[in-house]
């Protein structure tokens, strides 16, 4: 058996992007940060812990994997989230009638905030289902 524990991201600036993920997601760490690597996990929730490791990397776009963050409110969380220093991306390619939104972080790790206000998940109380 497999299990997803945590997603890892590589950052330039560890502590800054540390602050904005535990700010976008209401995450803490599990343990202290290193210089060079920290791990954030759910405040309240069982989901995957997310990993940074400050180790520069090229960026690709576009990017080969993403997070999908699913938003009980899109509209208000996209306005957080810009407030915290993520900003909106335009792609052309995006259908009229899709339900996500493509941000991406203070340094361009990209994310889609999907408009999913009847997920299972919302009400707790166990694994819920996408």
């Amino acid at each position: 058996m497999l299990k997803i524990a945590s997603i890892v991201m590589r950052v330039n600036d560890l502590p800054a992007q540390s602050r904005f993920w535990k700010a976008a997601l209401d995450y803490v760490e599990r343990d202290p940060a290193s210089d060079d690597w920290v791990v954030l996990k759910p405040r309240d929730a069982e989901a995957p812990c997310i990993a940074l490791d400050a180790h520069h990397s090229e960026r690709v776009l576009p990017p080969r994997i993403h997070l999908d963050i699913y938003a009980d409110d899109q509209a208000a969380e996209v306005r957080r989230l810009a407030r915290l220093g993520a900003r909106e991306v335009h792609w052309d390619g995006r259908p009229a009638d899709a339900d996500y939104i493509i941000m991406e972080d203070p340094e361009g790790n990209r994310f889609c905030v999907v408009d999913r206000p009847d997920w299972s998940g919302w009400r707790g109380g166990g694994p819920a289902t996408p």
